[in-house]
């Protein structure tokens, strides 16, 4: 029991670490789809590395969680839990590509202002390229990973009562949310509308509960007594 406290209290602890960093990550956004990007990311350029900092760390993070809750998961349904550990393994895959168009962003950014910002079709082509990249990877292909994930375990935890139902049948419809707006993306919403956000946000404040739900109160005694 000792050892399933021990579990439950550390994904708490990565859930909530990876929401902070996952949030943190938005502040860069703004500056992403500005107008006159190209400018504005050199103008903020300590911004834009923090935040993509932070988004690298939320990459390690995404993959630790499902890991600390496979020991657990396997023993209830093995495939869902293998499923969660390999699609949050392939989230922080396309995070990483994301962030990296970030930095290509940057780079790109810079050297356009130092160049007095010609308006070159050229600068502006692959300006356009790497922010569809970043937009594709983090907010299609990442959140489509990384909701397939949550959901297997959302689903896991469901029927073992893991944790009490209304937390995580509210988690597989907050995870639908997400889903709608990966497709939503792909059919040219920008990532921070308020349609948006509206969508992304019941997944935040669900891992948010679940983190302080399993830091101190930790898996169904009751359900880890029955396995």
């Amino acid at each position: 029991m000792n050892a399933h406290r021990n579990m439950a209290k550390t994904a708490g602890i990565l859930f909530f670490a990876g929401t902070v960093t996952g949030l943190s990550t938005s502040f860069t956004e703004s500056i992403m789809n500005a107008p006159d990007y190209l400018t504005s990311i050199s103008a903020h350029s300590t911004q834009v590395i923090i935040g993509a900092l932070f988004a690298f760390i939320a990459a390690g993070i995404s993959g630790s969680i499902a890991i600390s809750l496979y020991p657990v998961l396997k023993k209830y349904h093995e495939a869902l839990a293998l499923g969660a550990v390999g699609f949050r393994l392939i989230e922080p895959v396309f995070y990483i590509v994301g962030v990296m168009s970030i930095l290509a962003l940057l780079l790109l950014s810079q050297e356009f202002v130092k160049a007095g910002s010609p308006a070159a079709s050229s600068v502006q082509l692959v300006g356009t390229l790497a922010l569809a990249i970043h937009t594709w990877a983090y907010y299609v292909f990442g959140v489509v990973a990384y909701s397939l994930g949550v959901l297997m375990y959302y689903v896991v935890f469901y029927q073992a009562r893991l944790i009490p139902r209304w937390l995580a049948g509210w988690g597989v419809l907050a995870t639908l949310c997400s889903l709608t707006a990966a497709f939503l993306v792909m059919f040219g919403e920008k990532p921070v509308s308020p349609l948006m956000i509206s969508l992304l946000l019941p997944i935040f404040v669900q891992e948010i509960v679940l983190a302080g739900w399993l830091i101190f109160r930790g898996f169904n005694p009751s359900a880890i007594a029955s396995e």
